[in-house]
């Protein structure tokens, strides 16, 4: 089987290279592979390290690499710039921020082999320089506690799930349920993840298939990258509940209960919100000490892990709160043709 690899970037100079070298060691024949990467007008270098690469495309010996370019800006059109170009019987997506091992595209092409159509695999999170204080944000980021709550991350064994990340998909997918809604951000996977269950595919989840996405390497950005994943949220659910999981609105409903709890503080009934603050203390110290015990390795900065957790949980159920306040419509169209 054929395989279509896309990467899409915006103003990443600095990792573009790390996962274009990923794509350069893999395992499954070169030969068999077109490489499309498409910039979304990037500031600084990534386009021409785009070029560059497409020019070794003799050296490393792949059907060809095509750069092209997304007007729009979107991440959701810059996808559909990568599937409207794709030609072969399977199309990956890699985000830029991300690695892959050597055997990566080997273990997703088996699983379409064996009749899957649409298949992925677990991706943990990784820092791109190691630091006590960068460890400790990714001990933050991975825990079930912090972002990691699906049940199926914490599982084993194949499994058929509602969305997964890096997947790889039968072309002739798109061709029946179209590409992504360009009006959507940060939930458009989601979203044609929901479509594509509907229209009864379904997706397989394999344990032994493995990708890495680079965390935020500041807090502050960490900050807004979960303060827009729960706008999105709320944004979404209005116009898709069903592309939605329950576990998406457990920050939303943590803001519920610290609004409910210090309502009923003010009126003189203290005792839901201490025996709700009690177990959250509980829960963060018992998850940050499980996190550590796991990693085998204690920073002084993981001491802050618990305000960490109530920090990225506090930013990402506001997000949400004020994207179900938002008047500004999100326009889901009804057509998604595939050309």
């Amino acid at each position: 089987m054929t395989v279509s690899l896309g990467v899409i970037a915006y103003n990443e100079e600095a990792v573009i290279d790390r996962i274009l070298a990923d794509i350069a060691g893999q395992d499954y024949p070169h030969d068999q592979m077109e490489v499309i990467l498409v910039d979304s007008g990037s500031e600084d270098s990534t386009r021409e390290r785009m070029i560059a690469y497409s020019e070794r495309c003799p050296e490393l010996g792949f059907r060809r690499i095509a750069v092209l370019d997304n007007d729009r800006k979107r991440q959701a059109a810059a996808w559909n710039v990568m599937l409207r170009a794709a030609v072969e019987d399977i199309v990956i997506r890699i985000d830029a921020h991300a690695s892959i091992p050597k055997d990566f595209v080997r273990k997703n092409v088996m699983l379409h082999e064996q009749g899957e159509r649409i298949t992925g695999g677990p991706r943990p999170s990784m820092i791109e320089q190691t630091s006590p204080w960068q460890e400790t944000l990714l001990l933050a980021e991975s825990s079930m506690f912090g972002s990691s709550i699906a049940p199926y991350r914490r599982e084993s064994g194949r499994q058929y799930v509602n969305s997964m990340f890096h997947a790889a998909y039968d072309r002739s997918v798109f061709e029946e349920v179209g590409v992504f809604q360009e009006a959507l951000g940060r939930t458009e996977d989601n979203e044609l993840h929901y479509r594509m269950r509907m229209a009864g595919y379904q997706l397989c989840y394999d344990p032994d298939i493995i990708s890495y996405q680079m965390i935020r390497s500041s807090l502050s950005g960490m900050i807004r990258q979960k303060y827009g994943n729960g706008y999105w949220i709320g944004k979404t659910v209005k116009v898709c509940r069903g592309c939605l999981s329950l576990y998406h609105f457990v920050p939303f409903c943590f803001i519920i209960g610290i609004v409910i709890t210090t309502i009923l503080c003010l009126l003189h009934f203290p005792w839901l919100a201490i025996a709700m603050w009690t177990l959250y203390g509980i829960l963060s110290v018992w998850m940050a000490v499980t996190g550590i015990i796991q990693r085998k390795h204690f920073y002084i900065s993981d001491l802050l892990l618990p305000a960490l957790f109530l920090i990225l949980h506090i930013t990402y159920g506001v997000g949400t709160f004020v994207g179900l306040l938002s008047k500004k419509p999100v326009f889901v169209s009804t057509s998604y043709k595939y050309e």
